[in-house]
């Protein structure tokens, strides 16, 4: 009888078992999950950065997560904490490393450093060789998705896919909206004028901020702060401030249409409905652009930016490009 009680029984403790073991790592998961939904605020986000002496200077990028690599190129006159609910979210799927380009950010390049699109790409291509990593999956913003397409002409083995958000193409680069802030800069005000953000907060929402994002409450003091105060912090930081919007032309993109035709990348462009600044019309550009193009999501709230303010949307559309 014991010895049938006991035949009984154990099947059922085994199973028991195995369910429970399987159970634990997707509850895990979800924890993270969960707890993931909390975006990481500017003192967080300071804390996790990193710098790597190359020989362009020294680079900034924050780096979180394991396994294979996820590049996020950040717009102007933004940084890698740009992307930060992004990374909080796909960090559990990938190595996510979010440099500050040169000129922005607190990357600290020597005076005498170019800063046009095809030296921003020299420099992440030096700091993926750094951190010791091959082919990476792109997700990019505004300028840094110029960049992001000069890495696929140029770089095509290192770029697994490619997430494209509302970013220059090369029949609208620098696209007209730009044109006063490059203008500024030509004339020597620009760091001035974003300096001023630091002292009027409000100021900077209802102009730039209203500008950019739907909800420009996401332009908070404290991120303004984050944004800012590198840019501004002496003569040289502003004056390379300057430069990097000069480098905006001539245009970057100028002869890429033919090499991205032929591209085999996988890409999906995910596009704020709303910006003023890169319209529809360029997200339908880079549809019929790429060959491997897995289509358009828009989000018809997001402006510019919006990346900060939709980060489901960004590790939604990232994770199904990426098959996890």
């Amino acid at each position: 009888m014991k010895r049938r009680l006991f035949l009984q029984i154990t099947p059922a403790l085994i199973a028991s078992g195995v369910a429970t073991a399987l159970a634990i790592p997707a509850l895990a998961r979800a924890a993270e999950q969960s707890k993931l939904q909390q975006t990481t605020d500017a003192a967080a986000f300071a804390a996790m950065r990193r710098f790597a002496n190359l020989p362009f200077g020294k680079i900034a990028y924050v780096e979180r997560g394991q396994g294979d690599a996820a590049l996020f190129l950040h717009g102007a006159p933004l940084n890698g904490f740009q992307w930060r609910g992004a990374i909080d979210r796909l960090s559990p799927y990938r190595r996510c490393i979010a440099p500050d380009f040169m000129g922005l950010g607190y990357t600290q390049v020597p005076a005498q450093q170019l800063l046009a699109a095809d030296a921003q790409l020299g420099m992440l291509i030096s700091l993926l060789d750094h951190l010791q990593v091959g082919a990476v999956d792109i997700v990019a913003s505004d300028s840094g998705g110029a960049v992001a397409q000069l890495f696929a002409v140029h770089h095509p083995q290192r770029v697994r896919s490619m997430l494209l958000t509302n970013c220059d193409v090369e029949p609208d680069s620098p696209p007209a909206g730009v044109l006063p802030a490059i203008n500024m800069a030509r004339a020597g005000t620009l760091a001035d004028e974003t300096a001023r953000w630091l002292i009027d907060g409000k100021q900077a929402r209802a102009s730039f901020g209203a500008a950019v994002f739907h909800n420009p409450a996401v332009f908070s003091d404290a991120n303004i702060a984050y944004y800012v105060t590198p840019l501004v912090s002496s003569p040289l930081r502003r004056q390379q401030y300057h430069a990097f919007h000069l480098a905006l032309e001539p245009n970057p993109l100028a002869g890429v249409e033919a090499e991205l035709k032929r591209s085999r990348i996988p890409v999906k462009i995910v596009w704020g409905g709303s910006d003023t600044l890169f319209s529809l019309t360029d997200a339908d550009y880079l549809d019929r652009l790429f060959p491997q193009s897995r289509g358009i999501r828009v989000v018809p709230e997001g402006k510019l930016f919006f990346q900060e303010e939709f980060p489901d949307e960004i590790a939604e559309e990232a994770r199904r490009l990426w098959g996890v």
